[in-house]
């Protein structure tokens, strides 16, 4: 046999068993219903057309279906219809684009102007520098990284970091100061101002001093003190902590659950307990830093798909099986789906039940973080699961925190009592961290409580309810104003596009100056192009504040020609928004 027949052979025989892979991965649900015959195929063809006929009445109807869109997805148990406001996500044109470059190509120029000015002693320098004898020493941070801080993000300082001097509710009062030096020092007033919370993720109002909450996390402080005092494998976890634990999975309506103390360790410290080396995580574009941290330090491979993409998060699964792990050349021993609930840059809400399906048809794993929908998503406040009506039981590991929803810090992971079981025994917080303060605790208890209705009362309905509405009502005014929002209108997260990163100063400052605090976020925490204002709206906050808040973005949108970006605006000219 000559050596090209043989790999002729060869290639056919490569091909063979490629398609027989293919077939047992993506082809037997479609062969089956081939082979239904041809009575079957009529069937399905049926909701085909009736579809077609919902999108176009659907274009018929434009601002309406925008304003509440019907979603329809595919579960295992054939088609189901949900009626959800849909993920928008409007684009600016390339040529605005390409002016933001432009602008942080000048932003950049000038930065690195300055910096000569100051090694020449032509301008002030306020930078911590090393001692001479230091002076060959490696650099502690990277050189552009050192150029950016000090002459980008120092000028708008005065934006971040603003000290608070209350309970940061629906209103906060802010600590006055000023600056001498372009923000490398800041001297206090000795006044504080009280101005209208936006930026806080005290979604249900329960960041409160007074009321059950705060009477009961007083109390607590005289049976069982303010902390433990040692890890939990050394002296244990708190009666408080024990019993907020059984809450926990019963509310969330699961086996087990596990509290830690921190959030944003509850990710990065617990995610290489569930896989190591041999396995792959399959994440989000747009997860949190706490998540790709904990991707990092557990070894194992990873791959990221398209933000809430189905068809990118189905092409990585079906290769993932089809051709194992490249380092090893076998199979991967597990396949964790990481995603979250609401996503907090984003505002986006993820395609819960699309992710199930596929974790289910590919035999994969999945880690719901649930940080920003817990408590704030679904009708009575049990996050994204109950949002998209789907089985708890479906997501393998249901992780949230309680520093938003329930007005505490912390956060949890939940599932069945196997993983729980697992993770009592080999999260590092159990030995290098200890367990959370009980009046901690009891603050979440007490809340949780509330939103279950266990205190006789439906206060907790209420909020939940007025979150919805207050959510709702804001997104819409803004895009009826002609901002760029993105996300989801069910989304409390509100994430308000302002493109510019030279507008991010202006926008923080002139907001203050209304008497509304809100957080302005440039790069490197999103994209280049696309700054933006986040507001996070709260049960809290009344229609008359949130109307206050919508005069000011639209003063100031106006200054800036923020409110200039949508070309959708005259969707919703006309739209009567009831609140």
């Amino acid at each position: 046999m000559s050596k090209k027949a043989r790999a002729i052979c060869i290639d056919d025989f490569m091909a063979r068993q490629l398609a027989e892979r293919t077939d047992i991965l993506e082809c037997a649900w479609h062969k089956r219903q081939e082979e239904g015959g041809e009575e079957e195929d009529e069937d399905h063809q049926k909701p085909i057309v009736d579809q077609a006929q919902l999108d176009a009445e659907a274009d018929a109807e434009d601002a309406r279906m925008r304003a509440r869109r019907v979603k329809t997805f595919s579960t295992s148990d054939g088609w189901a219809t949900r009626e959800r406001a849909p993920n928008e996500f409007e684009h600016i044109s390339r040529w605005r684009a390409l002016t933001v470059y432009l602008t942080w190509v000048v932003l950049i120029m000038f930065a690195y102007v300055r910096e000569f000015l100051r090694n020449w002693g032509i301008e002030t320098s306020h930078i911590k520098v090393e001692l001479d004898k230091q002076k060959q020493f490696t650099p502690l941070f990277d050189d552009f990284a050192a150029v950016y801080q000090r002459n980008c993000y120092v000028r708008v300082r005065d934006v971040f970091e603003r000290p608070i001097g209350s309970v940061p509710g629906a209103t906060v009062n802010l600590l006055d100061r000023y600056t001498d030096d372009g923000g490398w020092t800041f001297k206090m007033k000795g006044t504080q101002s009280s101005v209208i919370n936006v930026g806080s993720y005290n979604y249900l109002g329960f960041a409160q001093n007074e009321g059950p909450c705060a009477d009961t996390s007083a109390a607590i402080i005289n049976q069982e003190g303010l902390a433990n005092c040692s890890t939990v494998h050394e002296n244990g976890r708190s009666h408080s902590q024990a019993r907020l634990e059984t809450l926990v999975a019963e509310f969330l309506g699961v086996e087990d659950s596990i509290c830690f103390s921190m959030g944003f360790a509850t990710n990065s410290m617990n995610a290489p307990c569930l896989v190591d080396k041999h396995s792959l995580i399959i994440s989000d574009q747009y997860n949190h830093a706490s998540l790709i941290l904990g991707c990092r330090l557990s070894g194992a491979s990873t791959k990221v798909f398209k933000h809430n993409d189905m068809k990118s998060l189905e092409k990585l699964l079906r290769d993932a099986i089809a051709y194992g792990n490249p380092k090893t050349y076998r199979p991967y021993r597990k396949i964790l789906i990481i995603v979250e609930g609401i996503y907090s840059m984003e505002g986006s809400i993820s395609n819960l039940p699309g992710i199930i399906e596929l974790k289910k048809k590919y035999g994969a794993y999945l880690y719901l973080d649930e940080a920003h929908s817990i408590g704030a998503m679904g009708r009575s406040g049990r996050g994204c699961v109950e949002y998209w009506d789907c089985d708890p039981k479906d997501v393998d590991i249901l992780m949230g925190t309680f520093t938003k929803s329930f007005g505490a810090a912390g956060g949890y992971i939940a599932g069945s009592k196997r993983v729980i079981d697992h993770l009592r025994v080999a999260s590092p917080t159990g030995y290098y961290s200890g367990p959370m303060a009980p009046p901690i605790a009891e603050q979440i208890f007490t809340s949780m409580s509330i939103i279950m209705g266990r205190d006789g009362t439906n206060d907790g309905q209420k909020r939940v309810e007025r979150l919805a509405r207050n959510s709702r009502y804001f997104r819409l005014r803004l895009k009826q104003m002609g901002y760029i929002v993105y996300g989801s209108d069910d989304s409390p997260v509100v994430p308000v596009l302002i493109y510019y990163p030279t507008v991010c100063g202006f926008y923080g400052r002139q907001m203050l100056a209304r008497g509304i605090g809100v957080v302005v976020v440039s790069f490197p925490a999103t994209d280049m192009t696309e700054a933006r204002v986040r507001i996070c709206v709260s049960a809290a906050h009344t229609k008359e504040q949130l109307d206050t808040v919508l005069d000011a973005m639209r003063e100031v949108g106006k200054e800036s020609w923020c409110s200039s970006f949508s070309r959708h605006k005259h969707l919703y000219e006309n739209l009567a928004i009831e609140w």
